[in-house]
């Protein structure tokens, strides 16, 4: 409910990422060290989008809701209400999983 009182800008987009498998489907529990970081996230909240040279605004590729994949490594951690998120450029998500 944190993210509804923050709206991200221009062509930046909130997340929140999966969190990592601790128990194998053998059922055996994995360390923090053997987890890998988890590229999955869903989005939480866009911003309006970015102005193109023409002055008309180029809307956000992606939706609420929306299962996206990030890169390794960037984004702005943002702690709201003790939870994590990350806010990214529309431009740096990797792709969106499709149902």
């Amino acid at each position: 409910m944190a993210f509804r009182k923050f709206l991200p800008l221009f062509d930046r987009v909130l997340v929140e990422r999966l969190t990592a498998e601790t128990v194998t489907k053998g059922g055996i529990m994995l360390p923090e060290k053997s987890q890998g970081k988890v590229l999955q996230a869903t989005v939480v909240a866009v911003g309006p989008g970015s102005v193109n040279q023409k002055g008309h605004v180029q809307p956000v590729s992606v939706k609420v809701g929306e299962k996206v994949l990030l890169p390794e490594y960037g984004g702005t951690k943002v702690i709201l209400e003790e939870k994590d998120y990350f806010l990214f450029r529309d431009g740096d998500i990797l792709g969106k999983y499709v149902d």
